[in-house]
Order: C-alpha cells, then structure tokens, then sequence
C-alpha cells in the first residue's frame, strides 16, 4: 500500500492481559493472552518482542492496522506496556480493546463494555491507572469464582481441566469472533451480539 492508504487506516490494539512464562501460560490467568493467541494463529501471525514491554504482531484487517499485544510485565503492572504502546502509536481510547479474565461471570460467558471500572482486577486497575482514563473498551471472560476470597490466588493461577477447560476453550474461540466484529463493526454492535449468556 502507498503512503496514503497507510495515513487513511488507523491503527486498533487488542491487549490480552496474562502472565509472561510457560508456567503460567494455560492459567485461567492467562485467558487473556489465550484471545490474542486464538488472533494470531487464525491470521497466521507471531507474537515477537517490541520495545513496549510486549510480545506484539500486526496486520492489516480489511481498512484496519491491527495491533494483537501480551505485556510481558506481568499481569499488575500491565499498565507499563499498555500505556508506552498506546503513546507511540497515538491510539485513542476508543481504538484500544482489553481482553481478561473475570472471576465474578461464570466460566465461558463473556461481557463487553465500553468502559467502566478495573473491579478489582489488578492487570485493569494498572492500565487505568497508567492511561488516566477508564474510557476505553474492555471484554471480559468468564472463569468463574472458587467461593472462598483466600482461594482465589491459587484458583486463578491454577489450570483448569475437564468440562470447564472445553467450555473455556469454546469461550476463547467466541471471543476472538467478538474481537472482530468490535474492530469491524464498532463496539455497540460487538455489545449487542455477544453480550449473551452462554
């Protein structure tokens, strides 16, 4: 493409919030990264180091620079990456979708918004916190609550296995169709679509 076709396509990010390391990488964590990862093999694209603390690919999808990122951080200082990543690129908030995991929907169900709040999940707190801003698009996924709050460390850094694990699988795969449809078709289209229980 010419100069000119660059300058008229913006560039979107999707952030898949996770922990960096193979000891973490099938996590319910992880589900985050497990989004960006499902992008990537489906546009055969590699996730490769940048400067932003990030594993990152690009590409185009129909007008669109797509941007598919994992900070590297760890997920609570996830803000450090999100934040250099957005200022190089000058990316509006609206421009910016966070994909991560959610203890507080059941497992496999997903959640869109426009903006709002961290809830209590560290890796949103430090975005929100390094951006200044909650205005920008988030998903979440659903992977359910252990029921005892001295719990939730180990169940979240645990691997979920046998029905859960397919239903999160599943979950994985509709999200990266929500994924699509917000970079394609906007957020509120993307809200109404996948907004349902599952």
């Amino acid at each position: 493409m010419g100069k000119e076709a660059e300058v008229a396509s913006p560039w979107y990010a999707v952030v898949g919030l996770g922990n960096p390391g193979p000891a973490y990488a099938q996590t319910r964590h992880n589900v985050g990264f497990c989004v960006v990862d499902q992008l990537a093999q489906q546009f055969h694209l590699r996730l490769a180091k940048r400067r932003w603390e990030a594993l990152v690919a690009t590409t185009f999808i129909d007008d669109k620079r797509l941007l598919l990122v994992q900070p590297q951080t760890f997920m609570n200082e996830s803000g450090r990456a999100v934040a250099a990543l957005t200022q190089w690129y000058r990316l509006p908030e609206s421009h910016l979708l966070v994909v991560y995991d959610d203890l507080d929907l059941p497992p496999g169900s997903l959640r869109l918004r426009a903006k709002g709040q961290a809830g209590g999940h560290r890796g949103m707190a430090s975005i929100i916190a390094a951006l200044g801003t909650q205005a920008f698009p988030r998903l979440r996924v659903g992977i359910g609550h252990p029921g005892d709050r001295d719990a939730v460390i180990s169940y979240v850094l645990g691997v979920p296995t046998g029905p859960e694990r397919e239903r999160l699988q599943q979950a994985i795969a509709v999200a990266a169709e929500a994924v699509l449809c917000w970079l394609r078709e906007g957020i509120d289209q993307a809200m109404t679509r996948y907004n349902q229980a599952r």
